[in-house]
């Protein structure tokens, strides 16, 4: 795909000869647009996710940042392709020990080298005010509820003004209110930064709402690729099972 700014071609990974759990992935994804890839907890979806940061390697395959092949880069080429790349782990990890504003000026200092006091504290302030927690500086992570840790997480994230942001599990262990203005944070990152978006989740009703592509992770492999209309509409067994299961959870 001619868009295309991370490209996964045919990616293994196993932890073990008894834990295979990528199983040939190739999955493109698209510049400017966001991507979620759905599937069952424990199929690998924050593995792949990992292999695509270079915090895994895979045990066989090529993953591109745009014509770049980062499984086989150094160690210093691989950090300065994660410039590009920002990362929301599903726990936000935090350092505890830091303040928000420590937190948030870490990789301004580690990846950009930013040293002047006063840019690094507008900097933090302005990031702040854009994921809805201004004046929160001072605050330490476990003065913070689940769904502000993710803002934090979130504005360090995109502090360095990566061209792609992976989110794992964004939404897991909020209320549907706190999700859906995760939601809106990770659309507002999307059309009002610029910024390729991945998603992964077992959160159907996030996924819809603001995906423009879903790819199903099943069986160590994409089963499907299609925008949330054509996973609807779809006849893959799979992805209407998975579909079906996810709907009747979240009506009871």
């Amino acid at each position: 795909m001619e868009n295309a700014i991370v490209r996964v071609r045919n990616v293994y990974k196993s932890f073990g000869e008894e834990h295979k759990i990528l199983n040939g992935v190739n999955l493109d994804i698209e510049e400017g647009r966001i991507t979620a890839v759905i599937g069952k907890s424990g199929t690998g979806k924050s593995v792949l996710l990992k292999n695509i940061i270079g915090i895994l390697k895979p045990d066989s395959g090529e993953i591109f940042f745009r014509d770049s092949d980062i499984t086989k880069m150094n160690k210093e080429e691989l950090l300065e392709i994660r410039k590009n790349i920002g990362y929301l782990f599903q726990d936000a990890a935090l350092f505890d020990f830091m303040s928000v504003e420590d937190n948030i000026k870490f990789p301004l200092v580690e990846q950009l080298g930013m040293k002047n006091g006063k840019e690094l504290s507008a900097r933090v302030a302005e990031l702040l005010e854009l994921v809805g927690l201004p004046g929160t500086e001072k605050k330490f992570p476990s003065e913070l509820s689940g769904g502000m840790r993710k803002r934090v997480g979130l504005a360090r994230a995109i502090a360095v003004k990566p061209r792609i942001v992976l989110f794992d599990e964004p939404t897991t262990g909020l209320d549907p209110i706190l999700a859906e203005s995760i939601d809106a944070l990770i659309d507002m990152v999307n059309k009002e930064l610029n910024m390729t978006c991945v998603v992964i989740s077992h959160d159907i009703a996030s996924v819809f709402r603001h995906a423009d592509k879903v790819a199903l992770l099943y069986d160590g492999v994409i089963q499907f690729c299609g925008t949330p209309d054509e996973a609807l509409a779809s006849n893959h067994e799979v992805m209407k099972h998975f579909i079906s299961n996810s709907f009747r959870g979240i009506g009871g």
